[in-house]
């Protein structure tokens, strides 16, 4: 009896190899890009690139696009797209700076609203892909094109007739929450450390970089939430569950429509602070606000290892594809290449994403 009882046992607990449980990790392909980039710039690049300043040059603009990936992978994961969120970051900054600048809202007021506006936004679109069955390829698409022609035409209604909306820094520059939005972060610390030598000053003993750009600091955060959401809590089985079978996630009890539309609400307001957050560090807003940014949060989401299908996906894995986007976007200009080089790495990446993503899919699931 006992002999039979152990056979049980030992057929039931089986122990996967660790090489197969990581390549069913979602952001192993992420993770292994950044790898193979930094050891490509560490060959190629100016030494440079890898000081604090350097890091902190390809980590801002990785941390704008990063946002939105988030956003965009969580969508995906729940089986849908967003191809309208770079025109809301413009439209939501027009919102943003008529709050602030024509209406002169102080940013308590001003960043809520905006924030509710681009998730009423994102709702209208998640409601009409809900109850129309149209794909949301196709609904996001359409306003993509509505929505930066709205920034467009709403600017030059603001303004008189310019496509760009001035004053922001202004109108903001006393306000006790700019900082939260704007500028650099634990700017104390870094002026101890330049104090005490360890990181480089400039003549006059200010540090060459004055602190973290609290682009980076929302980057971080938002990625862990989204991590934790998605591998912690209900929640995020709704959204797997979602966007890997939806009938079955409807008849599991999975509320479907009301998870899809929170999504499209989610993204829209991911598009929504990185408008805040470039308005406000600018000074201004303009008609061309995260143009094509959605081709690159959804790029990123995929080399992030987000399926197409839905379903299958990872918040750290957009986190580390943006980074790659950063460290190729500015490590170009640390090397002597032509920088136009970044549009044929954007498309192999691509490509090179999908063909892993789904070896992957079919290794995980057993499919030939």
């Amino acid at each position: 009896m006992s002999e039979h009882t152990q056979t049980v046992a030992d057929e039931r607990i089986k122990n996967e190899p660790f090489m197969t449980r990581m390549m069913k990790k979602p952001e192993l392909g992420a993770i292994a890009g950044v790898i193979l980039v930094t050891l490509f710039f560490l060959i190629t690049a100016d030494p440079v690139m890898f000081s604090l300043s350097g890091v902190m040059n390809f980590m801002t603009p990785a941390a704008q696009l990063g946002i939105l990936a988030i956003g965009a992978a969580m969508l995906m994961i729940g089986g849908e797209f967003d191809l309208s969120i770079g025109s809301m970051v413009a439209f939501a900054g027009l919102f943003f700076g008529v709050c602030i600048v024509t209406w002169g809202l102080p940013l308590i007021f001003a960043i809520p609203l905006t924030f509710a506006f681009a998730a009423g936004v994102g709702a209208t679109n998640g409601m009409i892909v809900i109850r129309s069955g149209l794909p949301s390829f196709i609904v996001t698409l359409a306003f993509l094109f509505i929505l930066r022609g709205l920034s467009l035409v709403g600017l030059k209604a603001a303004t008189g007739g310019s496509t760009q909306l001035r004053g922001v820094r202004d109108a903001t520059e006393n306000d006790f929450l700019a900082p939260f939005f704007a500028g650099d972060a634990f700017g104390g610390l870094f002026l101890w450390l330049a104090e005490n030598g360890w990181v480089d000053t400039f003549k006059n003993g200010n540090p060459k970089v004055p602190g973290v750009p609290v682009e980076i600091i929302w980057f971080i955060v938002l990625a862990l939430i989204a991590t934790y959401i998605l591998l912690r809590t209900p929640a995020g089985n709704w959204i797997f569950a979602a966007g890997g079978d939806t009938n079955a996630a409807s008849n599991s009890g999975v509320p479907v429509n009301r998870v899809k539309i929170t999504l499209f609400m989610v993204t829209a307001c991911c598009a929504a602070l990185v408008a805040i957050i470039t308005v406000m560090d600018a000074g201004s807003t303009d008609s061309r606000r995260g143009f094509q940014k959605e081709f690159e949060a959804i790029i990123a989401a995929v080399i992030g290892g987000c399926l197409l299908t839905g379903g299958y996906g990872s918040a750290i894995g957009a986190f580390f594809g943006s980074i790659i986007f950063g460290m190729v976007v500015i490590g170009l200009t640390y090397t002597d290449f032509d920088q136009d080089w970044f549009q044929v790495f954007l498309g192999g990446m691509l490509l090179i994403a999908v063909l892993f993503n789904n070896a992957i899919r079919k290794r995980v699931t057993g499919e030939r």
